[in-house]
């Protein structure tokens, strides 16, 4: 079963039956016969029940094809089916589609029309995350997440635009643009250099968001080197320039 979404029908099986309550004859064999599900975009359902007969079932309406509704006007098995998948996750609701996650290939809903790529919670970003530069392996802090594509983006000082940038012709140029920082910043006796706090932007799909565990094991691990490193020299160093150290790392949080 498919369709022009590319949206896939649910798996044909049954559903459990909830212990907590008492279900009338329709609702009862709306779970307990196997049926598939298949979107077909504008609230409109395909269900091949268990008999392997197919009907038609229009959400929106409550409509369905089938001889229970049309000959009883009956809130039919079929239109209860659908509604049981929509509620618990299994298709998507009206007006939206199956895609899946660029980054893990997890399944989330869309609306119909929004353009790809898509990114699932865990791997949308928003201003603050840390991503990896997936060109240079590179950590950059989120500063901005924009509409437009890089394609429609100029970077003035290359006289070109974000999508015809050398380093990014392997990434679509459809995709949205996203502004990041390095997290590091020089600092000079008058505050933070402007040009280090230079926001880049890049194409969205260059960009791979890091976990928070993973920023926060690498975060732990590095001051335990730093803490170690600035002991074996300490006695080298001037108190001013372990000062300025800890204003270097913690200015550009300040910052963004």
């Amino acid at each position: 079963m498919t369709h022009s979404l590319n949206t896939p029908a649910s798996p044909k099986a049954s559903l459990s039956l909830p212990a907590d309550r008492r279900l009338d004859d329709r609702s009862r064999r709306a779970r307990i016969e196997p049926m598939a599900v298949l979107p077909l975009g504008d609230s409109l359902y395909e269900i091949e029940s268990g008999a392997e007969h197919t009907y038609l079932v229009d959400m929106d309406a409550a409509r369905c094809t089938c001889p229970d509704h049309v000959f009883r006007d009956a809130r039919c098995k079929h239109i209860r089916r659908i509604a049981i998948e929509i509620t618990e996750g299994r298709v998507p609701p009206p007006g939206q589609r199956t895609v899946v996650c660029h980054d893990c290939e997890a399944s989330i809903f869309v609306d119909e029309d929004e353009p790809g790529p898509f990114y699932c919670e865990d791997h949308t970003l928003y201003p603050g995350d840390t991503v990896l530069d997936r060109e240079t392996n590179d950590r950059l802090t989120v500063v901005d997440v924009s509409e437009r594509r890089a394609d429609s983006v100029r970077i003035q000082s290359a006289g070109c635009s974000v999508a015809d940038y050398g380093t990014n012709e392997n990434y679509d140029p459809d995709v949205p643009v996203v502004g990041a920082v390095y997290p590091h910043a020089r600092v000079a006796r008058n505050g933070v250099v402007p040009d280090s706090l230079k926001v880049y932007v890049f194409p969205r799909t260059r960009l791979q968001k890091v976990s928070v565990s993973s920023s926060a094991s690498e975060t732990i691990s590095g001051s335990r080197y730093r803490y170690r490193n600035r002991s074996e020299t300490e006695s080298e160093s001037q108190p001013r320039s372990r000062s300025r150290s800890r204003t270097e790392r913690t200015e550009p949080s300040a910052q963004s």
